[in-house]
């Protein structure tokens, strides 16, 4: 394979398992410098050694931290940048679906701290970084379960003690606003920021529904789900084609534009919600 992501430095969350890990060994066997942000030190130094085997690189290593909370993220950041100068390309991808209600530990519904947040707060405190960077790119996982959400500013941090899917497709349009928003935001640098959805993946993703879920979940994966290797097919594409490189604050899927829903074009919307993930995040 070609060594053309020699010198570039890649930030990947939720690069453990499923699609992130697939485009993790992509992004490997083509020369990037690759730093994986996981959550379990076992499971995660396993993945890079994993990693390491497959690609033939040894440009491959681990920041710890729980991205459910605000302070761990900011961590993360932090210990990035004080190992590197330039970040080419972020993948926010890092996600799970929480059926029972809970807080995390900034008192946010934990798949909104999850999906959502973990990406405004790890992006905005590196965004120097991706702003100087030249060419840099921000890919962000997102999902067509966007389109059951509405999106209520004033409820969605806490969720009135709803979880489950209604809260998962909030993220999910969380992501793609946040996507617009941040896209608005970098005019004038040379960076880019955009979203996608990858499909129904056989993946980890969403087993921890609780067992009588995870059985219908793993049979459906094994009947109708596409491979990690498929669904990771548009993040490649977004984070190093020469082609995704003219988009800018977009939704795709198989590597094609893709129209979402009207509260997802809402640029009103976008705003209000980068707003209060400042106000969240203070």
């Amino acid at each position: 394979m070609a060594k053309d992501l020699e010198g570039k430095v890649f930030l990947v969350t939720g690069a453990t398992e499923g699609i992130g890990k697939a485009a993790a060994r992509d992004f490997a066997q083509r020369g990037a410098t690759l730093v994986l942000v996981g959550r379990s030190r076992e499971k995660s130094e396993r993945v890079v050694k994993e990693l390491k085997e497959a690609s033939g690189s040894d440009k491959i290593e681990l920041l710890l931290g729980d991205l459910s909370k605000i302070a761990e993220t900011r961590a993360v950041a932090d210990a990035f940048r004080a190992k590197y100068d330039r970040l080419d390309v972020l993948v926010n991808n890092a996600g799970a679906i929480f059926t029972d209600y809970k807080l995390s530990a900034d008192g946010i519904e934990m798949t909104f701290a999850l999906n959502h947040m973990a990406y405004f707060v790890l992006t905005t405190s590196l965004l120097d970084l991706i702003k100087k960077t030249p060419k840099a790119r921000v890919v962000s996982t997102s999902s067509d379960a966007h389109k059951m959400s509405k999106m209520d500013l004033a409820t969605v941090a806490k969720r009135g003690g709803k979880a489950g899917f209604g809260a998962y497709g909030d993220s999910k349009l969380a992501n793609i606003l946040f996507t617009r928003e941040l896209a608005r935001r970098l005019a004038g640098s040379s960076a880019t920021a955009n979203c996608m959805h990858p499909g129904y993946v056989r993946t980890g993703f969403a087993l921890n529904t609780g067992p009588i879920a995870a059985v219908f979940v793993k049979a459906a994966a094994a009947l109708f789900a596409r491979t990690p290797e498929k669904g990771a097919e548009t993040i490649i594409w977004l984070a190093t084609s020469d082609e995704a490189a003219s988009y800018n604050g977009e939704y795709f899927y198989d590597r094609a534009l893709t129209r979402t829903t009207s509260h997802a074009r809402n640029d009103e919307l976008a705003k209000g919600l980068w707003e209060l993930s400042e106000k969240l995040s203070a």
